[in-house]
């Protein structure tokens, strides 16, 4: 065999090997893919599709560790009567409001610096860095939104939503969890009306007692503390 066959021999015998090797590497690549999508999809909740606590809790400790800090705001929201939506309509009804809220908060946050999740029930929370300047504004545009009536078939769902707000800059030093009980606090307050929208918490707000970790009036606080 001449020289030039031998080198073509070479060639095609090379070819051939990273062909052999692509094969499975690609269905290894897929395959890994398929399985990330699918970690993803677990991690966030079926109903509204946005993130559960976990991943929001995360996703507002690395903000905190960035210079976004100085402008996170947390909102803690909850629904007015939603119960009533269930009661009257029938469960598709209450989904389609969690739905709802779920795109509509998705929809508020795709061209900020910001993640919405739902923390179980009607309760949700966002986690955003938002300009001092505007931030109130946009805060209160989110609300709207949020409160825009809903068609479910025949009917006109009238939504209503509890807002409370907590900054960081107001927190200096405090941890996502201990800021995300600050806007729960003063979630509540606004929905028993000890406060009026936009009300912004304070320190004591974010260190208020909870009963097995859920602020006072929280599904749950009723039954007693497990033992360790």
């Amino acid at each position: 065999m001449d020289s030039a066959l031998r080198v073509q021999a070479r060639y095609g015998q090379r070819a051939l090997l990273i062909t052999t090797l692509a094969v499975p590497l690609t269905g290894w690549t897929v395959h890994a893919l398929t399985l990330h999508r699918r970690l993803a999809d677990a991690r966030k909740d079926p109903l509204s599709g946005l993130p559960c606590r976990p991943e929001f809790v995360a996703y507002g400790e690395r903000l905190l560790r960035t210079r976004h800090r100085d402008t996170l705001h947390v909102l803690m929201l909850d629904g007015v009567d939603f119960k009533a939506v269930n009661d009257t309509y029938g469960h598709a009804a209450g989904d389609s409001v969690i739905q709802t809220m779920g795109h509509r908060l998705a929809r508020w946050n795709a061209n900020r610096t910001a993640l919405a999740a739902r923390l179980g029930g009607d309760a949700f929370a966002v986690c955003a860095a938002l300009p001092p300047s505007t931030a109130l504004a946009e805060i209160t545009e989110l609300r709207e939104q949020l409160q825009q009536p809903l068609q479910h078939e025949q009917h006109t769902l009238r939504l209503d939503v509890s807002l409370g707000i907590a900054r960081a800059a107001d927190l200096p030093g405090e941890t996502m969890s201990r800021i995300l009980r600050g806007a729960d606090t003063a979630m509540y307050k606004v929905k028993k009306r000890e406060a009026t929208f936009p009300y912004v918490a304070t320190r004591a707000d974010a260190y208020v007692e909870t009963v097995n970790g859920r602020r006072a009036g929280r599904r749950g606080t009723h039954t007693p503390a497990r033992a360790g």
